[in-house]
C-alpha cells in the first residue's frame, strides 16, 4: 500500500481553447502569456504550492509541447521534488488502450493509477485557464468540516452574466440542493468556478461507474457531479469572494490583463504573501528612450520603448519604435511595433511584426457598436506597411503591403 497523502491536485490543462482563435493555434490555452511575465497556468500551479499541495498532475492533450517545456521539472514553483512534485500526464499514460481524453472525468479516470500511487484522502480538480489567487487549504478544511463527498468553489456573479455559468441552488447550511447548467432563465447567481475537492474513495467509485456508462459524455459538470447528487452524496458549496476570471475568450483575456492596470480591480500581482511564480524569460533591463511616453502600463524586461505606450501590457523583448503608438493593448513577447504604426484595443501575439504606418484595431467610439471588438494578430504574423486591420478581426497569416 502506498504511503497516505492527504491531498493531491489534478490540473486539467488539455483544452484546445478554440474561443481564443489564433492565440491557441499552436499552443495550449494554459500556455498563453498573461500579465507581462506569466502564463495562465502559473496561477493554479502557484495556488497549489502556496496552499501546501506539492503533488500535482498536469493533464495535457492539445498542442502540449510548449506547455510541457514551460513546466519542465517544476523548479520555478518548488515542484521539483522526488516525493510528489509536478507530473505531466498525457493521454497515452492510461489504464488500458490508447485513446484521447474524452472529457474532464475521463481524463481523471485514465489517471486513476497515478492517483492511487499517492493513496490520497482527497483530490483537488482544477482548471488550467482561470486567473485567480485561492488558498485550497481553506477549501479543504471546509470540505472536511462538512464531511462532504464533493465541495465546489462558488462565486456569486452578476445576474446578467449568470446564464454563462453552471449554477447552484445552495441551502443555508452550504449544501447544494440543485444544479443548473447555463440556464436561459437562471434562478441563482451562485456560479461554479470549476474548482472541486473530492473525497477520493467516493470519486474513484463514481469515475469507474461513469466510464462504464456508454451514454455518458464523461464530464464532471454534466455527468459525474449530477450522478453524485442524484445518489444523495453530500455536496457543499465553498464561497469565494476574491478576484476570479475565466480567460477562455478574447474579451475576457484582454479584460483580465487590463485589470492589472486598474487599482480598483482588486487583483494584485505584487502581494508578497501570495506570490505567483513563473519561468520568467531571461532578458536585459527594459530601455525607455527620451522620445518615449509610457503611462499606466506594465512593461517587462528586455523591452525597447521609443514611442507612445498607454494603458497596455508589454511582455519581454517587445519593441515600440519612435513614432509608434500602442494604447489599451496586450503585446506579447518579442513583438515589434514599427515607426508610425498605431495599435489600439488589440492583442499582438509572440514575435509578430506591425510594420510602418500600419493600423491595427480602433477605439470603440470610432466604430459602430456591432462592428467593434478586440483585434488579434497571431504569433509570428507580419502586418506590412500601411495596412489597416479592422476591429474584431483575427489574423493568422501575413498581410502584405498593397502594391
Amino acid at each position: 500500500m502506498a504511503r497516505k497523502t492527504e491531498c493531491i491536485s489534478m490540473l486539467l490543462a488539455g483544452g484546445q481553447g478554440s474561443r481564443l482563435g489564433v492565440l491557441t493555434r499552436k499552443i495550449a490555452k494554459p500556455a498563453v502569456p498573461f500579465g507581462g511575465k506569466y502564463r495562465i497556468i502559473d496561477f493554479p500551479l502557484s495556488n497549489c504550492v502556496n496552499s501546501g499541495i506539492y503533488t500535482v498532475g498536469v493533464l495535457t492533450q492539445y498542442q502540449p509541447l510548449e506547455l510541457n517545456d514551460y513546466i519542465g521539472n517544476g523548479e520555478p514553483w518548488d515542484l521539483d521534488r522526488s516525493d510528489g512534485g509536478v507530473h505531466i500526464l498525457s493521454p497515452y499514460q492510461q489504464i488500458e488502450g490508447s485513446e484521447w481524453y474524452k472529457g474532464t472525468a475521463n481524463a481523471i479516470y485514465q489517471n486513476i493509477n497515478f492517483i492511487d500511487k499517492y493513496n490520497p484522502e482527497y483530490v483537488a480538480i482544477l482548471s488550467g485557464d482561470h486567473i485567480y489567487k485561492m488558498d485550497y487549504a481553506d477549501m479543504l478544511a471546509y470540505h472536511k468540516e462538512k464531511n462532504a463527498a464533493c465541495t465546489i468553489a462558488m462565486l456569486e456573479v452578476e445576474w446578467e452574466e449568470a446564464s454563462r455559468f453552471g449554477l447552484m441552488l445552495v441551502n443555508e447550511d452550504g449544501t447544494i440542493s440543485e444544479f443548473e447548467e447555463k440556464p436561459k432563465n437562471p434562478r441563482s447567481n451562485k456560479a461554479s468556478m470549476g474548482v472541486y475537492i473530492f473525497t477520493w474513495e467516493k470519486l474513484r467509485a463514481y469515475l469507474l461507474a461513469d466510464e462504464a456508462n456508454p451514454n455518458s459524455s464523461n464530464d464532471f459538470g454534466h455527468d459525474v457531479i449530477p450522478a453524485m447528487h442524484a445518489a444523495g452524496e453530500k455536496m457543499v458549496a465553498y464561497r469565494f469572494n476574491d478576484y476570479w476570471r475565466d480567460v477562455g475568450t478574447i474579451d475576457s483575456l484582454w479584460m483580465a490583463n487590463m485589470d492589472l492596470l486598474s487599482p480598483t480591480s482588486g487583483f494584485d500581482l505584487n502581494d508578497p504573501s501570495w506570490k505567483i511564480y513563473s519561468r520568467s524569460p531571461s532578458a536585459p533591463p527594459q530601455f525607455i528612450s527620451e522620445t518615449a511616453s509610457v503611462e499606466n502600463s506594465m512593461v517587462a524586461e528586455g523591452c525597447e520603448i521609443e514611442g507612445t505606450v498607454d494603458f497596455s501590457v508589454l511582455f519581454a523583448n517587445v519593441t515600440v519604435e519612435e513614432g509608434a503608438t500602442v494604447k489599451d493593448s496586450i503585446i506579447m513577447p518579442g513583438a515589434t511595433i514599427k515607426c508610425g504604426a498605431n495599435v489600439q484595443y488589440a492583442i499582438i501575439a509572440e514575435n509578430a511584426i506591425i510594420d510602418e504606418n500600419a493600423v491595427v484595431g480602433a477605439r470603440p467610439e470610432d466604430t459602430k457598436t456591432e462592428d467593434w471588438g478586440i483585434t488579434v494578430i497571431g504569433a509570428g504574423v507580419h502586418i506590412e506597411k500601411n495596412r489597416i486591420i479592422k476591429p474584431k478581426e483575427m489574423i493568422d497569416s501575413d498581410i502584405k503591403e498593397e502594391a
